[in-house]
């Protein structure tokens, strides 16, 4: 049964790797406004009912790279309550490319779910 656990885990962070940028920019286009690390996540949290919830700090890297794309921008604002906060707004391109990657993503699902229709639960 242990063995099981750990092929569980192993899976859901392979499928999550594969989704969190695709997440991302939604959280980011649904909010309509700059986001901070700590509010995307728990926006994530929120709108993904836990299932993409995980570390915030491992949500940084995929946002840099994610800025680094050019699907991104992002600046810097003090704040009140602590270190200065990097605030994430999507782009123009970052939303061309989310409905693209929206669209792969719905073939994908679509296709899985036609594979697993019919097996067993």
């Amino acid at each position: 049964m242990v063995e099981d656990d750990v092929q569980l885990k192993k899976f859901q962070k392979e499928l999550s790797a594969g989704t969190v940028s695709l997440a991302l920019l939604a959280v980011l286009a649904r909010a309509g406004e700059p986001l901070y690390g700590y509010l995307i996540a728990k926006e994530l949290e929120r709108v993904g009912e836990g299932v993409l919830s995980g570390k915030q700090s491992a949500l940084y890297p995929v946002l840099r790279n994610l800025e680094g794309a050019g699907l991104l921008e992002s600046h810097v604002e003090p704040s009140s309550s602590g270190p200065p906060r990097r605030y994430y707004r999507i782009n123009d391109r970052g939303l061309q490319v989310l409905a693209q990657w929206r669209q792969a993503w719905q073939a994908t699902r679509d296709s899985v779910d036609s594979v697993l229709e019919g097996v067993p639960q």
